[in-house]
């Protein structure tokens, strides 16, 4: 064990953030804390390090170890190069080299005793040195860099010149660098791309010490850590396993202590219900075994109905169903300046699509949906909407907010046929109640001004959804509630996200930006990845022969979107548009099918268990004819529930495939 919190609690004036916090984390063990924003993550990463005091409680640490913290917020300045600022890290280790080599050089002049005593030295030096893993620091400091996004030639920019999210994958790379015992990292999966995060979770997998995390990040959580802390209620409760593990073992303790709570309040009512009777026949008898009963009552033990936190609640919905063919996009281009983004893309989405952009920072994404929406001018290029279509745009950067509007004026003044009720039961939906709703948009969050413009979304009712990193400020829960609302919307949905765990619940096509080209995939993440290896290595296959010809003399035809697909790489021909669309039906129906499948399966757990209190009933069981009658339908639940969980089995395996 080499960290242990014990009963930490910690309050902001009157207000308590965390109560009797204990869990300890061992040796090279990977964890999380988890939590709705707001519940007390930050502060508890800030008591470890000692940034804050507990009011209570104790953190110990294991003898000789050392914590590195990343937090969300970097003020890292320095006249350093980036390069010059990673090698500060190992300045010790630079200056043990620098000692070698002055000392190589005198001993070319040495001679005799002075010779002998200075081999000795270099010997203890060159131990020292190689013990330390000197021979490969400076290929550690590059591979560092290089893995959270930068390239060779961003190594002589200044710190002071650097953007804030390069600032902090600069502190996160300090931090690697540094190998301390125990790694704290908050949201550190925020500034990098999906290269970068795939790079990340890789390094501290087979990182020599002990990792704390916070992030919503929830694929990044299923690849790296064995344990889950989540902070609920002021409360700890630990989890081993993944973040998977965790959704379903939470779910499961939560269902049995809901049910163990329903199951007891019946009980207690039906217990009061024949005290009550009893007491009504006033006879000395009666009362006696009345009294008994309110006495066995006062002992048990009661539990406590589970608490919920507040959640999001609201539909998306078209007014009106538009065409087939929704979006056509033909031979778009952008540049800035010398900055190529793409060039002569082309794609079309059809109704009912899910399509998502994905690709490294700065290939283009945002600006493909800006020109989409005419926010941006293209270079070149052709962009035709299809019959009724509607559009509805999230905008990450959140400027078709106005910040001096309150909440309320904001979706009032949006849509002036609401009346005040309308709008604030609409506000209340997305956790904005009481004087919550004048609040200026300036000054809230950006996790509230994200419900804000997903409100605003949600009264558009429109038939195509363009949404630019939709999961941007929300908590774990949130991003759960959104991924629901979009997988039951009818329309469809464009959108650009580096979510990987969103894009894999909600994407049933993805385009990957890549080489400024994009890159078809039909299906969602886990598919991408699959794929990704044969589809890039026949594009480059492909871009190297029209290269080629070009340079014998034959025309060149260009390599486009659509002549390189996930299912079929290595062919000419494009897969089909009815293909495509009968193997997204075949995935909306295997999904629709365990959903009906599991909704069944829960009904009739339900009546399973009306059936077995009513069994314990008296009049029941004195009944002979209700008590066969009740028997018999148990029977056939039981029957139908043996056929469903097969059924269940079957679908769950085919959705596993998808």
């Amino acid at each position: 064990m080499v960290l242990s919190c014990n009963n930490i609690s910690k309050s902001f004036g009157t207000t308590e953030i965390l109560k009797d916090v204990s869990f300890h984390i061992n040796d090279r063990e990977k964890a999380a804390i988890v939590g709705i924003n707001g519940s007390g993550k930050s502060t508890l990463l800030k008591i470890i390090v000692g940034e804050l005091t507990a009011d209570e409680g104790t953190v110990i640490l294991a003898k000789g170890s050392t914590i590195g913290y990343l937090s969300q917020q970097q003020d890292l300045t320095s006249e350093n190069t980036i390069y010059e600022e990673m090698y500060s890290v190992k300045q010790e280790l630079t200056q043990l080299d620098e000692k070698i080599r002055k000392l190589e050089l005198k001993m070319k002049h040495a001679v005799g005793k002075e010779l002998e005593h200075m081999l000795q030295t270099y010997t203890r030096l060159t131990h020292e040195f190689e013990i330390q893993n000197g021979y490969a620091y400076k290929s550690e400091v590059i591979g560092i860099l290089k893995g959270l996004g930068f390239t060779e030639e961003d190594f002589d920019k200044r710190i002071n010149t650097l953007s804030g999210g390069q600032k902090t994958r600069i502190a996160l790379g300090k931090l690697l660098l540094s190998q301390p015992s125990i790694l704290l990292l908050d949201e550190p999966t925020n500034h990098l791309d999906l290269i970068s995060i795939a790079w990340l979770e890789t390094y501290l997998l087979n990182y020599n010490g002990a990792v704390i995390v916070v992030a919503h990040d929830r694929y990044f959580l299923d690849k790296v850590v064995t344990k889950i802390i989540e902070i609920d209620h002021r409360k700890a409760n630990t989890y081993l396993g993944n973040y998977s593990d965790y959704v379903y073992k939470k779910n499961m303790q939560q269902n049995a202590l809901l049910r163990a709570y329903n199951n007891q309040q019946r009980e207690i009512k039906r217990q009061e219900e024949i005290i009550a009777k009893l007491r009504s026949f006033n006879r000395e008898k009666s009362i006696r075994r009345a009294e008994s009963r309110e006495k066995m009552l006062e002992k048990i033990e009661r539990i406590e109905k589970p608490v919920e936190n507040m959640q999001m609640h609201f539909t998306l919905e078209p007014r009106i169903t538009s065409g087939n063919d929704v979006l056509s996009v033909e031979g778009l281009s952008k540049s800035y300046g010398n900055l190529k983004l793409f060039t002569d893309i082309s794609f079309e989405i059809k109704r009912g699509e899910k399509v998502a952009i994905i690709g490294n920072n700065g290939t283009g994404k945002t600006t493909i949906l800006k020109i989409i929406t005419s926010s941006v001018a293209p270079d070149a290029g052709k962009i035709q909407f299809g019959s009724k279509v509607h559009i509805g745009y999230y905008d990450q950067e959140m400027q078709q907010l106005n910040p001096n509007k309150t909440l309320f004026d904001e979706l009032q003044d949006a849509y002036p046929h609401l009346d005040n009720t309308t709008v604030r039961n609409i506000l209340a939906a997305f956790l904005f109640t009481e004087d919550d709703v004048f609040k200026k948009i300036k000054y809230i969050s950006g996790g509230e001004r994200g419900r804000v413009s997903l409100a605003k979304l949600m009264l558009s009712e429109a038939n195509f959804l363009i949404l630019d990193e939709p999961t941007n400020h929300l908590d774990i829960t949130s991003k759960e509630i959104l991924e629901n609302v979009l997988n039951s919307y009818s329309g469809t949905i464009l959108y650009v996200s580096h979510d990987r765990y969103f894009i894999n619940k909600t994407a049933t096509r993805i385009l990957d930006l890549t080489d400024n080209q994009l890159l078809n995939y039909i299906g969602n993440y886990d598919y991408y990845l699959e794929k990704k290896p044969v589809v890039e290595a026949a594009y480059l296959s492909k871009v190297s022969e029209e290269r080629s010809n070009e340079a014998h003399g034959l025309p060149w035809s260009g390599t486009k979107t659509s002549d390189i697909n996930s299912d079929e790489p290595l062919s000419s021909n494009k897969l089909s548009w009815q293909k495509q669309k009968e193997e997204q039906a075949r995935i909306r129906k295997i999904k629709n099918d365990l959903k009906k499948t599991e909704d069944e399966i829960h009904q009739l757990e339900l009546k399973n268990e009306e059936i077995d209190t009513l069994l314990l009933q008296e009049e029941i069981f004195t009944n002979p004819q209700k008590l066969m009658e009740l028997h018999t339908e148990k029977k056939n639940i039981e029957a139908r529930l043996e056929k469903l969980l097969e059924q269940w089995e079957q679908l769950a395996a085919e959705e596993q495939k998808l």
